[in-house]
């Protein structure tokens, strides 16, 4: 397994952004709807509409908007500044990742090597 560089941003104990969150926003972008994104997950729609509306009141702008369903069911959408802010906390995991390569790979290099599990 390759060793991979998540983020956590902690503006404050009670506005945290990180890798789970910025994946939902993403599954959100792709399948159009806070319910198809937390399936794709494996999580409630419950867990997934209270991440989004903690990461919706965290900031100034929104990063989501919603539409309660009706016929079709409801939507939601990335603003254009959710599309940034996903954009910038994945360059940061890419800068991160780069800038620390060297020191990955001398850490990798000193792991234990897993237990092999036996049947």
């Amino acid at each position: 397994m390759t060793p991979r560089v998540t983020i956590r941003i902690d503006f404050s104990p009670q506005q945290q952004l990180g890798h789970g969150k910025v994946k939902l926003l993403e599954m959100i972008d792709t399948h159009g709807s806070i319910s198809s994104a937390a399936r794709a997950l494996g999580m409630s729609y419950r867990r997934a509409w209270l991440l989004m509306d903690e990461v919706n009141s965290m900031f100034e702008m929104s990063v989501l908007e919603t539409q309660l369903g009706g016929k079709g069911g409801g939507h939601a959408r990335l603003t254009e500044f959710g599309h940034k802010l996903v954009a910038l906390y994945r360059e940061m995991e890419r800068d991160t990742s780069r800038r620390f390569s060297d020191e990955i790979a001398d850490l990798t290099a000193k792991l234990r090597p897993l237990p092999v599990e036996s049947d």
